[in-house]
């Protein structure tokens, strides 16, 4: 196994505060004890680990999430000679705790969880994110995977989910983001204007639209690049146009979408108009 450690730093939002996150795998590698200011979330992708913490050992193994507070000294290396990978993220307190009341730090009795569905999920939107940071995608992704968190694991109270005029809600933040698809304003600035926490807004637009507001956004841009390659523009000039961060960005939506990368969508188009 080859170590390395890849950081990447994402951003929630416009302008928004930044989030770390870390693709680790380590043969040999053994952390001294330290503390992080922030959660350390962490899914296991491989391997065995074994962590010091609060007096005991935890033994993360594929598929396990860890949850280490903030300010608690642990430690980190591998439980066996064939070593270990996880993903992690540094997130800060409030990004738990948007959907919850009762407590301003969420307490977490156990630090090693079972719940294949939301490592899984977080697996994905780490991969994804280290791969491309969008701030929308960022924004729109963590906070809601971090609240699900607190919510399903920590003694935190969920809050009601509740919430009047969704669709109302969901429609005034779709015209937004149409309006300024290429520099898109960020959640939590949409929800103050609204009267809303962040979290109250993904779960209205969730409702009302079916999808989250990045992957609503993605497919309006992947609509207007459309409409940009029949005049016969090229991807990386489309890219751009519409919001995307380069060409890759603007491939990877348009192949989810239509099912083609657009260079042969384009190619296609001129074809049949000849």
């Amino acid at each position: 196994m080859r170590e390395q450690a890849l950081w990447t730093r994402a951003r929630l939002g416009r302008d928004g505060p930044p989030l770390d996150l870390l693709t680790a795998r380590f043969d040999r590698h053994v952390y001294a004890p330290h503390a992080h200011d922030e959660f350390t979330i962490g899914v296991c992708v491989g391997g065995s680990e074994i962590i010091d913490y609060r007096g005991g050992h935890i033994r993360p193994g594929p598929g396990s999430i860890v949850v280490l507070a903030p300010g608690e000294m642990h430690t980190g290396g591998p439980a066996a000679s064939g070593g270990y990978a996880y993903r992690a993220l540094y997130a800060e307190t409030p990004l738990l705790t948007d959907g919850t009341v009762g407590t301003t730090v969420p307490h977490f009795r156990e630090p090693l969880l079972d719940d294949p569905e939301l490592a899984t999920a977080l697996r994905l939107t780490h991969t994804e994110l280290a791969a491309c940071p969008d701030p929308l995608e960022a924004e729109s992704r963590i906070p809601w995977l971090l609240t699900a968190l607190a919510r399903r694991h920590s003694t935190a109270r969920p809050t009601s989910d509740t919430l009047p005029g969704a669709a109302h809600i969901a429609h005034a933040v779709r015209d937004r983001l149409a309006d300024e698809l290429t520099a898109p304003p960020s959640l939590a600035a949409l929800a103050a204007d609204l009267g809303l926490s962040r979290y109250q807004l993904l779960r209205a637009f969730r409702t009302a639209m079916g999808v989250p507001p990045y992957a609503w956004l993605a497919q309006y841009r992947v609509t207007r690049a459309r409409s940009l390659l029949d005049t016969g523009l090229r991807p990386a000039e489309v890219a751009g146009m519409v919001g995307f961060a380069d060409q890759a960005h603007l491939t990877r939506w348009f192949r989810r979408v239509l099912g083609v990368t657009p260079a042969v969508y384009r190619n296609s188009v001129q074809d049949s108009g000849r």
